[in-house]
């Protein structure tokens, strides 16, 4: 009983399901930039090469075509596929970029809110009490 109990324990401290949230978060917000990537960017690059971005290639073999078309065989470097990767990646560490230097920045104005204003120490106490005995 006592794992279990432990095992609880761990797996609900803060950090850990902070981490789990943020996980699935990311998730999403990673299908939600590949959308965007996908739907907007691709496209409209793919307007100055004429070409479907994703489908950009160079064909290192040629492929076979079937009665269908259905080209087997073919060996090709999907350099248009990886360069969308490239571009989701340089979205995404931006944005995660832009919420830690946010979150930094609430923490800097939190350790910067003003101190207490510090009174005399017991040092200067006990010096201001001796002069006082001094003085009677």
């Amino acid at each position: 009983m006592g794992m279990l109990k432990e095992f609880k324990d761990f797996a609900m401290k803060g950090n850990l399901v902070d981490i789990a949230v943020g996980f699935v978060m990311g998730a999403a917000f990673n299908k939600v930039v590949s959308s965007f990537t996908g739907g907007i960017v691709s496209p409209l690059i793919g307007l100055i090469f004429n070409a479907d971005f994703k489908d950009l290639k160079y064909i290192v073999k040629e492929g076979v075509a079937d009665a269908s078309g259905k080209v087997s065989g073919e060996v090709a470097i999907l350099y248009g596929e990886f360069i969308t990767n490239v571009i989701d990646f340089i979205i995404v560490a931006f944005v995660m970029f832009m919420i830690v230097k946010g979150v930094n920045a609430m923490k800097k104005k939190e350790e910067e809110a003003p101190a207490a204003p510090a009174g005399p120490t017991q040092e200067d106490l006990l010096a201001e009490i001796r002069d006082l005995l001094k003085k009677n």
